[in-house]
């Protein structure tokens, strides 16, 4: 069990940070950021709301007191990996930029499973 919780706190502290670089970079409009919106066709002000999403996101799988708001943090992430996909697929992007949201998306699963693992463990002990 001691173990299982480490690897949590491991993962869920890898993906945060993560998150938080990554909802930084969108929230300061970071150059990288903006010519990806402008090839996909969105408009620049998407940056900051996904960024602080990101970063509200972040916070909310950190803390453990609100199970549903951690289960709704998770949801909006594998969302945002899901539409960065999508997104890609639909201006015709290689497989080279269609894979880096399916590992985001295998990634954010592995402090998922963990985190459902922990507390099926706690409930049963």
């Amino acid at each position: 069990m001691k173990k299982l919780k480490t690897w949590y706190w491991i993962a869920t502290i890898i993906f945060s940070l993560m998150m938080i670089m990554d909802g930084f970079g969108g929230i300061t409009q970071q150059e990288a950021g903006k010519e990806v919106l402008k090839h996909l066709g969105y408009p620049m002000y998407l940056l900051i709301i996904v960024g602080i999403a990101k970063l509200l996101g972040a916070a909310c799988i950190l803390q453990n007191k609100y199970a549903v708001i951690k289960e709704w943090a998770y949801a909006g992430f594998a969302i945002n990996f899901i539409g960065a996909f999508a997104s890609r697929a639909f201006v015709g992007d290689g497989i080279s930029l269609l894979i880096p949201p399916v590992i985001a998306l295998a990634i954010m699963f592995i402090p998922y499973i963990l985190w459902k693992r922990r507390g099926a463990n706690v409930k049963n002990s």
